[in-house]
């Protein structure tokens, strides 16, 4: 089945809920309206359709391969590769002054979405690059920016985030690569570093990785590391590519999905050293690294959107096609196609509106990103970055949990066929499954909504947000129509359960540490529901208003009803989860270790 791009509803939601039509009152945007939002992401699609898209299955059946220390991908993706290059994609959101088109990022997730929808595995390279993109921009010297970033940002080159080690996961105070200083500005970099997406491959001519070491002297544990840049070849002053840089691949892993995407063990230093560049400061590595690992963040939050995408259009499909019983109602003489069968039904609408959910949400947070780099008021850029901030670990964390229920689903639409892989629906739900797990796992996204964006502040943007959303509620309960009012009832009782759970975790995160993070990820889970739920409230106004005006009315029907299927199915979820917040941290750690 051949991937079709949602632009109609990527579109709804960057004119409607991101308001576009605002992000071009702001300086640099002057241009990027919803006519330009319109055109780049129908070029994304038919690039993404064309070209991406058809290589999905062929890197599943035959993936990247590693001998003799190098990688050969998956035949067709370097040509892709070429062609995602030679259109500019890399670029869409990057800087002007380094080749990039300088759209907002409100457009760039739209297209960030159909690559990875089309290919989860080749989007990989690029989304990396990005992550490097935004860390030297942030904190490279203007001698490294000149050198690396006109490169990246057009693709030639690609990048890398070189953070674990075999015996440093997500603790990253136990990072033991080293940095040795030259004497001329340059390190020699020594280390093992493991889980490398892209770490080696033939699509591009050089390999910008960004790695974390310690310089001899640092102090012990994440204060002590610094960030550099490690090329695999060497640049030449005149930009051109020198000797090969003394990093190696010894090995890519066998993976339960994303297969084509080569994910390496890179050994640097083992003849003489890496020569490598600092970034910024010594010892400040750990903060430089998070400018790249929240691009990265949103980005795998913008992936399961992608893949809820994918295997909701997989499910669709089939059930239209797939003859199975007579239907329930006796609206068919005989047997029809499954998508007549109320449960088959309820499980693509869930499917629907999860995914329209998350994608809303996402846009709403990709905007206040572009208001928070370029609104020329400074107390509106600090609202703008809390309330971005705010919606990362829930992009991230919510969108990928939210992935693998839709692709399970998918995966029941078809039946025993879903098990079979030739159906293709097994593939989306191996590919969703690292989701939850890489630029941070699941529980890590909550450990940072709990505490540095709920209990530092007391819970004070938690409750900015919800009073935006009770102000959604008293617009749909004015509009007066039944989904509305059905939606605002449930939205109200959501929002209320949530600030239970803020008050909850901001009065208790210090003194009954246990007891609130037993509940981090079910909180992460809840706000993430309320927030797509908002949306979709948002939208059934919108959707209401311009179907009243005889505007794509069937469009707009559809959202209207799944935003009240959302309301009325996925939003009850959050009683249950407050409850077990309050009251189920004692039980949660109460079993004794030596039990289980």
């Amino acid at each position: 089945m051949s991937y079709v791009a949602p632009v109609k509803d990527m579109l709804f939601a960057i004119e409607h809920l991101a308001c576009i039509d605002q992000l071009t009152q702001l300086p640099g945007f002057e241009d990027a309206g919803l006519d330009t939002a319109a055109a780049v992401l129908e070029e994304c699609a038919k690039f993404n359709e064309g070209v991406v898209a058809p290589l999905n299955v062929e890197g599943d059946l035959h993936p990247s391969a590693f001998k003799d220390g190098a990688v050969t991908t998956t035949a067709g993706f370097k040509e892709a590769y070429r062609q995602f290059t030679a259109g500019g994609w890399q670029g869409v959101q990057h800087p002007v002054d380094f080749g990039g088109q300088g759209l907002p990022k409100t457009i760039g997730a739209a297209c960030v979405e159909m690559l990875n929808a089309a290919n989860l595995s080749f989007a990989l390279a690029p989304l990396l690059t990005d992550g490097a993109i935004e860390a030297l921009l942030t904190a490279g010297s203007d001698e490294l920016k000149a050198i690396y970033l006109e490169k990246l940002v057009s693709g030639e080159w690609t990048g890398t985030m070189n953070l674990t080690e075999p015996q440093a996961g997500s603790d990253l105070a136990l990072v033991r690569s080293r940095a040795e200083p030259v004497g001329d500005g340059s390190y020699k970099v020594f280390g093992t570093k493991i889980f490398i997406t892209y770490g080696e491959h033939d699509m591009a001519d050089n390999i910008v990785h960004l790695v974390l070491a310690r310089v001899a002297g640092a102090p012990e544990g994440v204060k002590g590391i610094s960030l550099f840049v490690v090329p695999k070849f060497l640049v030449n002053a005149d930009g051109s590519l020198g000797a090969r840089n003394d990093v190696h691949c010894v090995s890519i892993e066998h993976k339960l999905g994303i297969k084509a995407s080569p994910t390496a063990v890179l050994q640097y230093g083992d003849h003489g050293g890496a020569i490598g560049y600092l970034v910024g400061e010594e010892n400040r590595g750990l903060e430089y690294m998070f400018i790249m690992m929240n691009s990265a963040r949103y980005a795998v939050g913008m992936q399961g959107v992608a893949i809820a995408e994918r295997a909701y259009q997989r499910a669709v499909a089939y059930a239209r096609e797939r003859v199975q019983s007579r239907p329930v109602d006796g609206s068919l003489p005989g047997s029809g196609p499954i998508i007549h069968h109320p449960d088959v039904r309820r499980m693509l609408m869930t499917a629907r509106a999860l995914t329209e959910g998350c994608r809303a949400m996402a846009s709403i947070a990709a905007a206040a990103y572009d208001a928070a780099h370029h609104h020329p008021d400074a107390a509106a850029r600090k609202n703008h970055q809390a309330f971005y901030g705010f919606m990362v670990p829930l992009v991230k964390g919510y969108s990928t949990e939210m992935s693998q229920e839709v692709a399970s689903l998918g995966v029941q639409v078809h039946g025993g066929m879903g098990f079979i892989e030739e159906t293709g629906a097994a593939q989306h739900l191996r590919d969703a499954r690292i989701l939850t797990i890489y630029e941070g796992t699941t529980a890590i996204q909550a450990n940072d909504l709990v505490g540095r964006k709920t209990a530092r502040d007391g819970g004070a943007t938690a409750r900015a947000v919800a009073a935006q959303i009770e102000k959604t509620e008293a617009e749909l309960l004015a509009s007066a129509t039944p989904a509305a009012k059905a939606v605002a009832a449930q939205l109200t009782k959501a929002r209320t359960a949530f600030l239970e759970v803020v008050d909850f975790v901001a009065a208790n995160t210090k003194g009954q540490p246990n007891a609130v993070f037993a509940g981090s990820v079910p909180y992460l889970l809840l706000t993430g529901n309320l927030v797509a739920g908002w949306q979709m409230g948002r939208a059934l106004l919108v959707a209401q208003t311009l179907s009243a005006k005889g505007q794509d009315a069937a469009f707009m029907q559809a959202k209207i009803v799944t935003a009240r299927f959302y309301a009325e199915h996925l939003l009850p979820r959050i009683a249950g989860q407050r409850d077990a917040i309050l009251h189920g941290g004692e039980s949660c750690c109460a079993l004794a270790l030596d039990a289980f």
